[in-house]
């Protein structure tokens, strides 16, 4: 890997070959990947964006491939940042932008995961993925999987959205849903994966989907102008946009791209799974199994994310906070998001619009902040939820 150095544990900073097939570290660690960032910023200037590809692999330069002929898109990244003027004015936020990942394939923020996680395993040879997934990790797996030619096996909860079901078999994935959560697909692909020769592309379980989540950072501080927004409103469920965005301001500093400055970063979850505000809160280094995780968010429905403890790091860093939502109280964020400003979200998204209202209430924010709400996908995978009450 020409720009690769190394890869590293991100709690005990063990180092690993690049080029080789990794999971998690002895520790449990999740794995980053590390660039020589010096000789990147001798050969590589924000000036060279202007004529570089639309989508995230413009960003080529920071992503793990060795060889370009590897990489597997369906035209992910460089979605919209939207200036949301009304819904600002409602509350209380006078710039106030949106995010929309849910223009990315498979509407959803995941394509631009597995677009890096399929194309790293193609270049490494490895022909059969698995995945548990709480819906849309599925349908980008699926998809990624199939433009490679590879065998996806997908485990989701049997209440997943019926959209994700559906366009994953669609996709040609191999799907099994399961009675539980999350959770529990996850201990169903850790305890057969050795035996089906697949590999587990779990969220964090795995070096690359965070290389991709964190093309969102490099996104929008090239949308600003490289001048990073004051606060960053995120659904956090696995948390891995958030902790990709974090690494991306990181490696942005040092390529002399962005100052020293770092929004608030803001984790949005919904009150029926609320491991990270709860630890929060406690001042924990980590978080607790959530018992009877629910919400009608289903990529918010993770009772304990892997990545917990550098989730909580970066809230506390940013001199950030976390904040849980009714389901209620999504669903009508969501309702005001789209009559206000024609933004269908994902009910993961609609999540921001009540977190940011009360933080500016609550005087955690400024009314003249710069504020970015992500919406991670689209509300039309989520037509039931949205479907009007009985």
């Amino acid at each position: 890997m020409p720009n690769v150095s190394h890869l590293e544990c991100s709690l005990c900073a063990t180092r690993f070959e690049p080029n080789q097939i990794h999971n998690l570290c002895s520790c449990g660690g999740t794995l980053y990947v590390r660039y020589d960032l010096p000789a990147i910023k001798a050969t590589w200037t924000r000036n060279s964006l202007r004529s570089a590809r639309p989508d995230l692999w413009r960003y080529l330069p920071i992503l793990p491939p060795q060889q370009p002929e590897s990489i597997v898109s369906l035209g992910e990244g460089m979605t919209p940042l939207i200036r949301a003027r009304r819904l600002g004015g409602t509350i209380g936020a006078q710039q106030l932008w949106v995010k929309d990942e849910g223009l990315n394939p498979t509407a959803s923020f995941k394509a631009r995961g597995m677009t890096t996680a399929i194309t790293m395993a193609r270049e490494l040879g490895i022909r059969k993925i698995a995945i548990p997934s709480a819906g849309n990790a599925a349908s980008a797996a699926a998809a990624y999987a199939a433009a490679a030619g590879m065998e996806a096996h997908i485990f989701m909860p049997a209440d997943v959205p019926q959209a994700n079901y559906i366009e994953s078999k669609t996709l040609g994935a191999i799907v099994t849903l399961v009675d539980g959560l999350i959770s529990d697909c996850a201990r169903i692909v850790a305890e057969r994966k050795d035996r089906e020769g697949w590999f587990d592309m779990s969220t964090l379980k795995e070096p690359y989907r965070v290389e991709g989540k964190k093309t969102m950072g490099y996104e929008v501080a090239e949308q600003f102008d490289w001048e990073l927004p004051d606060a960053i409103f995120y659904p956090t469920g696995g948390g891995v946009g958030m902790i990709g965005m974090w690494k991306a301001f990181d490696e942005m500093e040092q390529l002399g791209w962005i100052s020293s400055k770092r929004p608030k970063m803001i984790a949005v979850q919904a009150a029926g799974c609320q491991p990270i505000v709860q630890a929060f809160e406690q001042s924990a280094s980590r978080a607790e199994f959530w018992q009877n995780a629910s919400t009608l968010a289903a990529g918010l429905r993770v009772p304990k994310p892997l990545g917990d403890a550098l989730i909580l790091n970066i809230i506390r860093a940013s001199k950030g906070t976390a904040i849980a939502i009714s389901d209620e109280e999504i669903l009508d964020g969501g309702r005001e998001l789209a009559s206000l400003e024609g933004i269908f979200a994902a009910p993961e998204g609609a999540a921001c619009v009540t977190a940011a209202r009360k933080l500016i209430a609550n005087q955690f924010l400024e009314p003249t902040d710069r504020i970015v709400l992500y919406n991670t996908g689209s509300g039309l995978k989520y037509l039931d939820a949205y479907s009007p009450r009985k």
